[in-house]
This record gives structure tokens, sequence and C-alpha cells, in this order.
């Protein structure tokens, strides 16, 4: 099933509105996704994904653990399939807060901005890249503590950008966020997909245009690589397609690593794992040795990839078999903190799931 079958067919999932309280107490449930498999260092005997999630609207996206603890993450709802309970009006994306104290999960922002990836940066702010679909489409900062947010970039050379998608952090506190779009009815106005880098003095670049359809990016822990998938599914906006046009021709999905310089410049693009002719990953984190965890959206073997730093896979964990009732196409990860560094959290159809591993994983060092 490609992936255009497989989107029109998740997005037709439960519409829930805003404010709702979900999944309190210790919920936690096996998928009945096939076992792990690979390097026991990496997915010890008896991992396993256990969902702890399952109300959202169409896609989560985006997870990531505060430094409290506090896990959020992204509910990006195609506003084609999401209404209110009456059906007249469209759902406004959300963003869920879930406490792994209580189990409880709630939603913490709506509307979100159509947020999609989200990031902690060295002081606790929440940096998140708002999407396209009556999106922001802009780059935010949250003050946790005060709940105020920050335009960080909302044009680029005087115009909107497409959709961001994803954004990691260096330890010079530059961030790096990528501009496909994949969704949304607004006007494109930039020439192509891209990387940009925001500086700490406010200024932005943008230093990736051959990157393909630009979606996860991640800085790697020696601060010396920049990973970025291209993800091309084919279109801009699959919800203006009907049931009559022909799936669409879709371009790279690869895995690829630049030089990152002290400067925040890159060079030297490689191709690390290429996936034709399934879809390739969409998020991506390291553990604290460098290595990869990508969410890999393959149509014939979906799920998480481990990767050694060169793009070797060293470890597979499914999100179903294709055909399978339980089968999903990841979205997204990010680690625990704490005693729980070694827990790696998943977004996956409209579910959050979690799966302790046999490694930590990378944070970026609090101020």
């Amino acid at each position: 099933m490609k992936a255009h079958t497989i989107l029109r067919k998740a997005a037709f999932g439960t519409v829930l509105g805003a404010g709702l309280v979900l999944a309190s107490g210790a919920f936690a449930e096996d998928p009945g996704f096939p076992a792990p498999t690979g390097d026991t260092a990496f997915v010890p005997e008896g991992a396993k994904l256990e969902r702890i999630f399952d109300v959202g609207c169409v896609l989560t996206e985006g997870v990531q653990v505060a430094p409290d603890g506090m896990v959020y993450f992204s509910d990006i709802t195609f506003t084609k399939f999401c209404k209110d309970p009456s059906g007249k009006y469209l759902q406004a994306g959300n963003i869920w807060k879930h406490d792994p104290n209580t189990g409880e999960t709630t939603v913490w922002r709506s509307p979100s901005g159509m947020s999609n990836g989200l990031k902690f940066d060295a002081e606790g702010n929440m940096i998140a890249a708002l999407g396209a679909d009556y999106g922001g489409r802009m780059l935010i900062k949250t003050d946790m503590k005060t709940g105020k947010s920050y335009i960080l970039s909302g044009l680029y050379n005087g115009q909107p950008y497409n959709a961001l998608n994803d954004v990691s952090i260096d330890e010079k506190g530059r961030i790096y966020f990528s501009d496909p779009r994949y969704l949304g009815h607004e006007p494109i106005n930039q020439p192509g997909y891209a990387v940009y880098r925001l500086d700490p003095d406010g200024s932005v670049d943008r230093i990736i245009t051959n990157g393909g359809k630009t979606n996860g990016v991640l800085v790697s822990p020696d601060q010396k690589t920049l990973y970025v998938v291209s993800n091309d599914n084919g279109w801009f906006g699959f919800m203006q397609m009907d049931d009559t046009d022909q799936p669409p021709m879709g371009g790279h999905h690869v895995l690829q690593a630049y030089d990152l310089a002290e400067d925040g410049t890159v060079s030297n693009r490689r191709v690390l794992v290429d996936y034709f002719p399934d879809s390739g990953p969409d998020g991506i984190a390291c553990d604290e040795d460098g290595n990869i965890y990508a969410a890999v959206r393959a149509e014939s073997r979906p799920g998480i990839y481990i990767y050694t730093p060169e793009g070797k896979e060293i470890g597979y964990i499914s999100t179903g078999e294709p055909g399978a009732d339980n089968y999903e196409l990841p979205t997204n990860l990010g680690w625990g903190r704490g005693e729980d560094a070694n827990l790696l959290y998943v977004t996956s159809g409209k579910s959050l799931y979690k799966i302790r591993l046999g490694k930590k994983g990378y944070q970026l060092p609090e101020k």
C-alpha cells in the first residue's frame, strides 16, 4: 500500500474536541507489533513498544520530553477530516501533554498553529515548527514558566515559509529547521524546499537547498554532523487530491549527512541510506554515542530503525506488518530524561508509544 493511500486511510480517524482529558491513570497496552530485532545492546530482550495514548485525530508528531519530565507531542488535525462534534467546523491543531507519573494526557495548547516538530532549548523553552493548513508557518519559542510565546522567524526574504516541519538545536544555541510542504491550501512563496539556520542574534540563513524535500533534521551529539531527511511523497497538498487522481510520483527518500562547521555552515552532502522504492524516515534522534534512531515510514517495513553514524542498521523496532490491522507508519521520536534517559517515546498513527532501550538518548545540555 503506497503512502498516499495510507495517509488517506489514516485521515478518516477518530474526531475529538479540544480540552479532553484522555488516558488518565496508568494506561499502557501492547499493540501487538512484532518483537524488536537487532543488537541487544540497543534493543534488549523483552523490550517492546507500549501504547500510552490512542485518541489523536489523524497524526501524532513531534514528541519531546521537557526538562521537568513532562512529555509533549503535536496532534496534526488534517482539517479536511477533523471537525467539531457537529461536523460543521474545522478542528484546530493541538499540542498534548502527557504526565508519565500519573498517565494523564491533556490538551496543553489548542490551537497549536499546526505545530509539527518540537524541541526544548538549553533554557527549557519549547521551540515549535508550525506548518500550514490554517497553521502559523513560523518558528516560535514558548517560555514554559510564563506561557508567553515569541516569533523567532515568521518570514524569509519578506515571504512566508512553505510549512515548517522539524527542528534541531546545537550547543551554541543555533536552531536548524526544515521547510517542505505536505498539505495546506495556502500559497507557496518560497522558491523550494530548504533547511534554515536561526542564529542567536536573530538572523536566519538558508543553508541547504540540495537536500530534497527536507523533513527531519538533527545535529549530532559531537556537533560535527547535520543529518537531514528527504521524504518526497510527490505532493504539496494531498487533501486537494480526489479518488480520480493518479497516485503522485514521489522523489527522493533518503537519510543524508552534512559536515557541520564551527560557524554553522554545512558541506560534503552524502547519502547514508536510500529507501527506494519505499518511503523513508520522518523524525530522527541520536543516542549519547551518536547512533541514529529514525522513524521510517517504509510501506513494506515500517518502524524505528537504529543506525550507526555511517548508516549501518543495527536494530529494528516494528510498528506493524503490512496488511495487519495494527499496521502503522511512525512519525517521530524523542528521549526521556534523568532515570528515564533510555526511554524512547514514539509517535505513530494517532498514538503515543514508549519503549525502554539499552542506550541513553542525547539531550541538549541544560543551562
